[in-house]
């Protein structure tokens, strides 16, 4: 299987991403492109704002999110981290438990707290402190917003999640299981916490065809989603691995052609690196991956 950085342990590369997400939360810079990155608040690591031309709520629209659910989100939960939609994908019901993994600011729990209402609940996981302490901020706001008090945020790896055994009905994630590097044991963790019945709704970065070796290598690229991605086969295998059926893999190559328009600093770097008539569009997909337990 695919790793970000075959030179890197699997807790160098937890650090590389938990480094850039923190910097993130904290405003220290508005981008996961490395240490020549711009700083100020707001911005993205995987799909983010890197660019001044994009702002999040720009970016949540164009892949497909809806803007009066944006405009009732806690200010801040939506920090321009997405590359897909799994909230919609999911078409969540009132009543259902939800996990979202590597939860960020809360910007997909917050959505789907509003879609399983009082009687259901969601529960976020990240690994970085500094980002569950932004979600948790996030909550007061949701609730005078909403009149909602169903959402809590854990801390936690993705691969070794805090949730029991059996205990969830669906499992989110956006642009965020690309970046482990262990994915089979997510795909088994996500298996294991799903109810009988219960489903995965992800929103991931993959890979067409395997990206050359400099590429993999930068940490920019790494945090940024693109490095450690898998091939969409592999995706396939390991969801089989961990048990899952009705496996649906669907391509929407719209998102990174998006991120080349825009002049994405993390796309246009790698971009540059690529081989003469090559471009990124021919490499990584935004991937929707649905399957059930």
């Amino acid at each position: 299987m695919s790793t970000p950085n075959p030179s890197a342990s699997s807790e160098q590369v937890r650090e590389t991403v938990r480094a850039g997400y923190a910097a993130i939360a904290t405003g220290q810079q508005s981008s996961c492109c490395g240490s020549g990155a711009s700083r100020g608040g707001g911005g993205g690591c995987c799909g983010g704002q890197r660019s001044n031309q994009v702002d999040p709520d720009r970016l949540a629209q164009a892949i497909g999110y809806d803007a009066e659910a944006l405009a009732n989100l806690p200010d801040g939960a939506n920090m321009g981290l997405s590359c897909g939609n799994p909230v919609a994908i999911a078409a969540l019901q009132e009543g259902q438990t939800v996990l979202d993994l590597g939860s960020g600011g809360g910007f997909d729990v917050f959505q789907a707290g509003q879609k399983v209402q009082a009687s259901g609940q969601a529960i976020g996981v990240d690994m970085t402190p500094e980002m569950l302490a932004k979600a948790r901020q996030n909550i007061a706001q949701y609730r005078q917003r909403t009149g909602l008090d169903n959402v809590e945020f854990r801390l936690g790896e993705i691969e070794h999640l805090p949730v029991p055994d059996a205990s969830v009905d669906v499992v989110l994630s956006n642009c965020v299981i690309n970046l482990s590097p262990d994915k089979l044991q997510v795909w088994r963790e996500i298996f294991r916490v799903l109810k009988p019945g219960g489903k995965v709704s992800v929103s991931d970065l993959a890979l067409l065809k395997p990206l050359p070796d400099n590429i993999r290598e930068m940490a920019a690229a790494l945090v940024g989603c693109v490095a450690g991605a898998a091939l969409v086969d592999e995706t396939k295998i390991m969801l089989e691995k961990a048990g899952f059926t009705s496996i649906a893999l669907t391509p929407k190559p719209d998102y990174v052609r998006s991120m080349q328009d825009w002049n994405d600093p993390l796309y246009r770097q790698i971009a540059e690196t690529l081989p003469k008539g090559e471009e990124i569009a021919d490499y990584v997909v935004s991937l929707s991956i649905e399957a059930k337990k």
